[in-house]
């Protein structure tokens, strides 16, 4: 750590402040005909190691006919359907013979917990001929004491089963509840329930860690002492967020080949419910009409290995109000530059970052905070890449010649678009933010790699 830096990350916040499946029948039977359909012996589905135990949930082990609310003993374990059943006629959408069909304001709930999820699937369509439902998922990890929403709210409108997908980040003991919120009597249908376990916590060092390069403001994973510099773990990155500016402070991430795959852009963005709950929770919503996007820091691009992968990356919490000319022409020129040198053999370290206050986005004029003041417009948006031909001990492999590529660029929509002319070295961006950036190198390495300005 570079002694002249260790003064107090709040204390430079305050100077940044201030300056700155099949088809389906369409025939809907009677509520008789509900009833009275018997079901099919349960199939046997294989489960991958990193899927709960007793999951996928297809609802094939049980009955229940009625509305009625009700505990199911069902495969995974017990489950209370209220205005729900479980169907098994040729309306119901399904794989198998059977699955959940629900009604009105109806629900779906585990009474049980399992531990550590990190994403939930499901399968889901309109029951025959009805009209569309809109329904959400909710969890709790208090056994069912108190919930909360995750994810955004899903419009059922095809006969045929879609999946819906859920990245989650909370460790330790949860369960879920499907809630239906919308549509009155028409029906959904509900199939092939799947939770994702693993720890969400990322190593925090060693080879492809988030933080292999350090934590540049010393963030820590306590809301209470640290609101404004917040570490968040992420599996796919982390950060450090502050409370009252409503955005990150920076976010670290490692990207190699294997983080680069085929899964499609998720345009999921939601509120992170892993914030205290006392916390303003940014909604997908709240940058409308502000002139500013949603300005990804974690690009989606980069993290497209998995759904669970590229869905973490549209939480709020990894979002700045970024002007659109930034953000769509020369910020996504750099990424697209970041990902070719991963595709040409190499794997990058990369922090990006914000600070200050007022940036001009396309409604013209400078702009402080959008959101009833709750998110605040930075100034300047930077960025970190080191660079490193694809191989092991990564820190060792550092050295004098190693390439870090650092931009700074103002959050203006006047911007060019060539990002080279706005190359910076890290030293610089130091200077501005008061971070200490690559701090698990050598204090003399690290001099003689942040004094550099790219030219490549």
């Amino acid at each position: 750590m570079k002694n002249f830096r260790k003064f107090s990350f709040l204390a430079l916040l305050g100077i940044a402040l201030a300056t700155s499946c099949k088809k389906e029948e369409t025939v809907v039977p009677t509520p008789a005909q509900e009833s009275l359909a018997q079901p099919k012996l349960a199939t046997t589905s294989a489960v991958a190691n990193a899927v709960a135990t007793g999951f996928p949930e297809n609802f094939e082990s049980a009955t229940k006919g009625s509305y009625t609310a009700g505990t199911v003993a069902l495969s995974s374990g017990n489950w209370n359907l209220d205005d729900a059943l479980i169907g098994n006629l040729a309306t119901d959408a399904k794989n198998g013979s059977q699955s959940v069909r629900i009604r009105n304001t109806g629900t779906l709930t585990m009474l049980f917990n399992v531990s550590d999820a990190t994403q939930v699937t499901m399968a889901h369509a309109k029951f025959g001929s009805d009209a569309n439902s809109t329904w959400q998922l909710w969890y709790s990890t208090d056994n069912g004491s108190t919930w909360q929403q995750t994810g955004s709210t899903v419009t059922t409108s095809s006969t045929t089963l879609q999946t819906a997908t859920f990245a989650i980040s909370v460790t330790g003991q949860i369960r879920f509840q499907v809630r239906k919120i919308s549509g009155g009597t028409a029906r959904i249908n509900i199939d092939d329930f799947s939770i994702e376990t693993g720890t969400t916590t990322p190593p925090t060092a060693g080879d492809d860690s988030n933080l292999l390069l350090g934590n540049p403001s010393d963030a820590l994973a306590n809301a209470t002492s640290s609101p404004n510099n917040y570490l968040m773990q992420n599996t796919y990155y982390t950060s450090s967020y502050s409370r009252d500016r409503g955005t990150p402070n920076w976010v670290s991430w490692h990207i190699s080949a294997s983080d680069l795959g085929s899964t499609p852009r998720q345009d999921d963005f939601r509120a992170d419910n892993t914030l205290p709950t006392a916390w303003y929770h940014v909604q997908n919503s709240s940058y409308s009409g502000s002139g500013f996007d949603r300005g990804h820091n974690c690009p989606s691009a980069d993290r497209t290995s998995s759904v669970a992968a590229n869905s973490s990356t549209f939480l709020m919490t990894n979002m700045i109000p970024q002007a659109p000319n930034n953000n769509q022409q020369t910020w996504a020129n750099l990424e697209d530059y970041t990902r070719s040198l991963v595709n040409a053999g190499n794997e990058v370290y990369v922090i990006c970052g914000s600070y200050g206050t007022g940036g001009t986005g396309s409604n013209g004029g400078v702009t402080n905070t959008i959101n009833n003041g709750n998110v605040t417009v930075p100034s300047n948006v930077w960025k970190v890449i080191v660079v490193l031909p694809n191989g092991s001990n990564d820190l060792s492999r550092i050295n004098a010649s190693t390439r870090v590529i650092a931009v700074n660029t103002p959050n203006v929509n006047s911007i060019n678009s060539n990002w080279k002319n706005y190359r910076t070295s890290v030293d610089a961006i130091e200077a501005a933010t008061g971070y200490n950036l690559l701090s698990s190198l050598s204090t003399s390495l690290q001099a003689t790699l942040e004094s550099v300005v790219d030219n490549q």
